[in-house]
Formats: structure tokens, C-alpha cells, sequence
């Protein structure tokens, strides 16, 4: 955290971070168009964010597009906030986040709509094995991915209890161990500009993995604001299996319906 910390304490840095907070998904020239320095030294200060993993960079054919990364910035909110006053802030956070969810929409739509990076202490094909595995899956998602997981097949998100798929798609593009995109929709739906799309870049390096999740084309800020809730939590579960064996004590995603309840309940009440 003392990276976060020490690139959150300059003014030019947090002025980078809220402009992609205002339009996430920026090239270097479109952050540097009001900035009164050079871009030899916003390149220094973008790099800086990259190293504190506040910042992530996408390579779209030559360009690079930075988008701001909410992992560390959830993580002190959880360390450092979220004991002092709960429903207070849950009400504050929802506002900020459905502000910033219209953002993201606005953008462009060639650009991913929702970035989210996480370190997995890993090999890259133990990861590539936990993505495509149905049993893996069934254990931290509580779904199973079941596909052959080549390109043009289709993919099912499949309930445990054989009731049906909940998510299905096509497999757009596969690499193994390293780059896997697919079709994400809900079964019967057919949006008007096409389903939304999900790109897993795994990068290892030494005896980690950096994995980053892009999905982009969503349809609407609703779809936008359960995806931006359930992905850091599946990738948290997925984490802790493939780093201790187990995944987390308790279900990540019921812990945002948990805090909306009790919201709920504080408002009711006030």
C-alpha cells in the first residue's frame, strides 16, 4: 500500500486519476490536453500509477489506453473507511459509483467499458485451467463454464443444480495459456448492438500473474453496475483458491446484497 499511498500524494497524479475517472479508457495525448507539462513527464507519472496498479494500460492495435484500476483504492476503503460508518457511506459510495457508471457508458464504444486487474501468485496455465475447467469453476464461481473452448463453439455458464445456463456466448478468441475472449449475454437476449464481449489477458511473470478482465458493449448502467460488483468478487475467489486451496469462508457477491440490505434497513428506520 505505501506505492498507492505515495503516488495518491501528488496533485498532478490525483488530476490524472480523476480525469480517467471522468472518461475512463484515455490515450496519452487525450490526458495531456490540458495538462501544463510535457509528456515526457505525464508519461513519468502515468508509469508511477501503473507501478501502484492504480492505473492499467490496454493496447488497442498502436494505441495505448489507460484505464483507472479500482482495486486499490477498494482495498483501503475496506482497510482504512468502511469500519467508521457503513450505511452512511454505502449511500455516498452508490451515488459516486451510478455518476461514474454513466461516465464509463458515455465513452467511446471501441473502448472497454470495465478494466479490472488482479496479481495472482500462479502459473499462467494454472490460471487458463481455473478460467476454462467447468469443476474449478463450479468451486469459486458457483457456476460451471462448460465449453471445448474453441474458437466459434459456445460456452454455458451452467447452474449446479442442472436447472439451466444463467450467462451463454461463443468463444471469440482463444491463446492458451494466455488470452481467452467470449460472448456474454443472458440466454434469448439479443441486444440491439450485439452481446457484450469479456477479454482474459494472462501475463505471468516469474512466479506470479497479472490477470486482467475487460468487458466491454454493455447495454446500460444496471448491467455496468452488477458486473462492476460481481467481477472483483469471483476474481477474489479465484484468487484465494489457486493461492491456498480454498476459496474465500464465505461468497464474495453475497456480501454486496448484504450491505444493500442493511442500507435498506438504516434508511427505513431514519
Amino acid at each position: 500500500m505505501d506505492a498507492v499511498f505515495k503516488a495518491l500524494a501528488d496533485p498532478t497524479r490525483r488530476l490524472l486519476l480523476d480525469r480517467l475517472r471522468q472518461q475512463n479508457g484515455q490515450t496519452l495525448r487525450q490526458l495531456c490536453e490540458h495538462l501544463e507539462m510535457a509528456r515526457q513527464s505525464a508519461t513519468q507519472h502515468l508509469d508511477l500509477l501503473q507501478q501502484a496498479n492504480l492505473v492499467t494500460v490496454v493496447r488497442r492495435g498502436r494505441e495505448r489506453l489507460h484505464y483507472l484500476n479500482p482495486a486499490p483504492i477498494h482495498e483501503i476503503e475496506q482497510r482504512w473507511i468502511s469500519g467508521f460508518d457503513k450505511p452512511r457511506l454505502h449511500a455516498i459510495s452508490a451515488i459516486k459509483n451510478q455518476a461514474e457508471e454513466q461516465a464509463m457508458i458515455n465513452t467511446t464504444a471501441s473502448a472497454p467499458s470495465y478494466v479490472y486487474v488482479t496479481y495472482i501468485r500462479a502459473s499462467a496455465e494454472q490460471v487458463w485451467q481455473a478460467l476454462t475447467d467447468a469443476d474449478l469453476t463450479a468451486r469459486y464461481w458457483g457456476h460451471a463454464n462448460v465449453s471445448d473452448w474453441q474458437p466459434g463453439s459456445t460456452w454455458e455458464h451452467q447452474r449446479l443444480d442442472g436447472s439451466g445456463p444463467d450467462v451463454v456466448g461463443r468463444v471469440l478468441h482463444t491463446e492458451p495459456p494466455t488470452r481467452l475472449v467470449i460472448t456474454f449475454e443472458a440466454p434469448g437476449e439479443e441486444a440491439a448492438d450485439g452481446p457484450s464481449v469479456v477479454t482474459f489477458l494472462v501475463e505471468p511473470h516469474h512466479d506470479i500473474v497479472r490477470l486482467t478482465v475487460t468487458h466491454e458493449n454493455l447495454t446500460d448502467p444496471a448491467m455496468l453496475n452488477g458486473i462492476s460488483q460481481g467481477w472483483p468478487a469471483v476474481l477474489a475467489n479465484l484468487k484465494s483458491l489457486l493461492e491456498t486451496g480454498e476459496v474465500l469462508p464465505h461468497a464474495p457477491w453475497d456480501m454486496a446484497q448484504s450491505c444493500a440490505s442493511q442500507w435498506g434497513a438504516a434508511s427505513s428506520r431514519s
